[in-house]
């Protein structure tokens, strides 16, 4: 028999174990908290009264046997070896409130008399409390000079996650055949305007310099990744967003003193001017002016963060939109506006009680995620821009100018942002269960990926202890490809529980998709200088092919250059849509 929950099948609850229940209760299950051993690396409990001891069979003195129960009422350990014989099922029917017991090395409950196993929850969180606070406790044994194993441990797959198949992307080259077909059917493209061929050697179509304004090289470097990102170009190019019907719909045609200002119509403006073809540098000062309107408390000559103004743009195109539409929409559905069904993402955060093993589960939408260098400094540096889409800092005193060396890693940042932490007394969480504020362990991880993946580093700290901000220096190392699946909600969930049913009564097997889980770089906002006088340059990498934009000047760069460069801001795509549009551009 079995009962679905929220969707998912549930087994039917054991008639001895709910005697059990109802006779003992659940202290049972909590005294052999203090038996349940975590063996590392793979994180698997088992019950042991001391780490060493080599459990056997109360009767027959074997400890080879297939499987070793501990009746959880009298604590004997007992075998269990069908088909031949059951001295677990012999001691339960010969001793009637003792039908319930344990798995000395998978802690699993078993009912003897069923000699199948049976699921409570409160067994099931007394062993994921057990196993959380290992994980506490061996992350925080890591010493800081530790860097490269961490780099390792981030990048390794979670040993229990289901081996899935990938398909290799092989891009289409013609046969014999199709050479003839080719050779009889083409022509040579040629220029409108004097009729030569189109060098090979031109840069690709779209890559076009944007002049600096007076301290704007912030707006050029971030519009030179939007401009450039694959689902947001394909929709401005194919009049998803007309500007003279928008205009036009909102009574503001021909810029009469009413006019409603639009970033997604200035944005649609710019588009279509920088894939004109035209390869003289580009004046945004249009859309500046109508950013100063939308955030008129960032409206200066003076230097802006790039990450803010990020933020900033996609929540004046959210605005907008939303004002058009009569229905409101939730922004992590993704169907809201284009910023969010390009860049919304779902984070989900798992608080659990210390005490009890109770968990609280939010969601929130986020459309990027800020990550923290510090490998392992106090705090756990983990944000996200959510709902408000407000950048936030985190308010942390200066540890001092050795922050500024050694190397992180992206994955490793990845791996910290979506590690289990233990939250300070000051901030104990307030348990359903047990009524009363405890201590809790917290656990970020990614509910849903976004089309494209935006990773901003939290470079610049402000301190309100020393009333002074610095930024971080520290190197970064980015891979241009990035796998996110050890990240989802459904992996550290499956690496968590193994199979223990109760943390999948939502929907994350369902939330997680296998084939989008893979992510090419084609963006990176690099920052150098000062907090106060620094400079924004962007990378991107179009046909496989890195070009480095600085404000009005664009050179082709190699690999090496933008793998030493100072990442700020990184935009991944998913992996399809990066390899359509790098045929795209080879083919124009």
């Amino acid at each position: 028999m079995s009962s679905k929950i929220n969707g998912n099948v549930s087994p039917q609850q054991c008639p001895h174990l709910l005697d059990f229940r109802s006779r003992n209760g659940s202290k049972p299950f909590r005294a052999l908290q203090d038996c349940i051993r975590v063996k590392p690396p793979g994180g698997r409990a088992a019950i042991r009264r001391e780490p060493s001891e080599v459990p056997g069979c109360g009767t027959c003195e074997e400890s080879s046997r297939p499987r070793l129960y501990a009746c959880v009422a009298c604590a004997a350990v007992l075998c269990h070896s069908p088909p031949l014989h059951s001295h677990a099922s012999t001691h339960a029917l010969s001793n009637p409130g003792h039908e319930i017991a344990v798995d000395v090395d998978r802690a699993e409950l078993f009912c003897c008399v069923c000699r199948d196993q049976v699921y409570d929850r409160d067994f099931d969180s007394a062993i994921v409390l057990a196993q959380s606070i290992n994980a506490i406790a061996t992350a925080t044994t890591s010493t800081s000079g530790a860097t490269a194993m961490q780099c390792n441990v981030a990048g390794s797959q979670p040993e229990n996650l289901r081996k899935r198949r990938r398909v290799d992307y092989r891009p289409w080259a013609p046969d014999s055949r199709e050479h003839v077909i080719i050779g009889n059917h083409s022509i040579l493209l040629h220029d409108a305007t004097n009729a030569s061929l189109i060098s090979s050697t031109e840069l690709p179509r779209g890559l076009r310099g944007l002049n600096n304004l007076g301290n704007t090289c912030f707006m050029s470097s971030v519009l030179q990744a939007l401009l450039h990102t694959p689902p947001l170009r394909n929709y401005f190019l194919s009049d998803r967003h007309n500007r003279y019907y928008c205009q036009q719909k909102n009574g503001a045609f021909n810029g009469t003193k009413n006019s409603i200002l639009c970033l997604a119509c200035d944005m649609d403006a710019m588009f279509s001017a920088v894939f004109s073809g035209d390869r003289t540098p580009y004046s945004p000062a249009k859309f500046l002016y109508s950013w100063w309107q939308h955030a008129a408390n960032l409206a200066s000559y003076e230097q802006q963060d790039a990450h803010e103004f990020f933020i900033s743009v996609l929540d004046g195109i959210h605005e907008k939109v939303e004002k058009d539409k009569t229905k409101s929409r939730s922004p992590g559905s993704g169907e809201c506006c284009i910023a969010h069904r390009v860049f919304s993402g779902i984070l989900r955060s798992d608080v659990m009680c210390m005490a009890c093993g109770f968990t609280s589960t939010t969601y929130d939408p986020c459309v990027d995620i800020s990550l923290d260098l510090e490998p392992n400094q106090g705090g756990s540096g983990k944000s996200s821009s959510a709902k408000s889409h407000s950048s936030c800092n985190v308010e942390a005193d200066c540890k001092g100018s050795n922050q500024n060396c050694g190397i992180s890693t992206l994955k490793g940042c990845l791996e910290r942002f979506t590690r289990a932490e233990k939250l300070g007394s000051d901030q104990k969480f307030f348990c359903q269960k047990c009524r009363v504020r405890q201590e809790s362990l917290k656990q970020m991880s990614i509910r849903k990926l976004p089309l494209v993946s935006c990773f901003h580093i939290k470079r610049f700290e402000h301190s309100s202890i020393r009333k002074m901000s610095r930024k971080v220096d520290r190197y970064l190392q980015f891979p241009f490809s990035l796998d996110m699946a050890p990240y989802l909600s459904s992996s550290i969930l499956r690496n968590r529980f193994g199979n223990r049913i109760f943390p999948f009564d939502g929907d994350e097997q369902d939330a997680s998709n296998e084939l989008s889980s893979e992510f090419e770089l084609f963006a990176v906002v690099t920052h150098t200088g000062r907090l106060d006088a620094g400079h924004y340059v962007t990378y991107l990498r179009l046909s496989n092919q890195w070009y480095k934009c600085d404000d009005a000047w664009i050179t082709r760069v190699n690999d090496s250059i933008v793998r030493a460069a100072q990442g700020y801001m990184m935009f991944y795509v998913q992996k399809m849509l990066y390899y359509k549009a790098s045929e795209k551009q080879a083919a124009s």
